[in-house]
């Protein structure tokens, strides 16, 4: 894949979180793709789908800031600043995920997400 696609496609799995668009999201994989983040893994575009369903119905007003994208022939990894409220309450994490592509779709999508440095002030 050219760096411009992976880049296009990072940029519609953002819009696809931020919208709450399941079948988006799911689509961007291989059918047998994978997504992890921590604590839980789905395979398969189906499972995949149902993950997003799931979150968006507890999760509102998510916004994505993508910090950076470095790519490595078929592979990324992306740092991105998540926003969301959850039952009126306010969240942010900073998150790192690796992604590996195939065919111009992701194969796989691994999650490291940290909710506790960025809730700290730097002096």
């Amino acid at each position: 894949m050219k760096p411009e696609e992976i880049r296009s496609r990072i940029q519609q799995a953002a819009h696809a979180w931020m919208t709450g668009n399941a079948e988006a999201f799911a689509e961007l994989f291989v059918p047998d793709g994978e997504f992890i983040v921590p604590g839980d893994r789905w395979i398969g575009r189906a499972a995949i789908r149902q993950a997003v369903v799931d979150f968006a119905a507890a999760h509102s007003h998510v916004q994505i800031e993508i910090q950076r994208i470095l790519i490595d022939g078929d592979s990324a990894v992306v740092e991105w600043h998540w926003q969301e409220e959850i039952a009126g309450t306010h969240n942010s994490a900073d998150d790192a995920i690796a992604i590996d592509f195939q065919n111009g779709l992701i194969s796989r999508w691994r999650e490291y997400i940290d909710t506790q440095s960025c809730m700290k002030s730097t002096s």
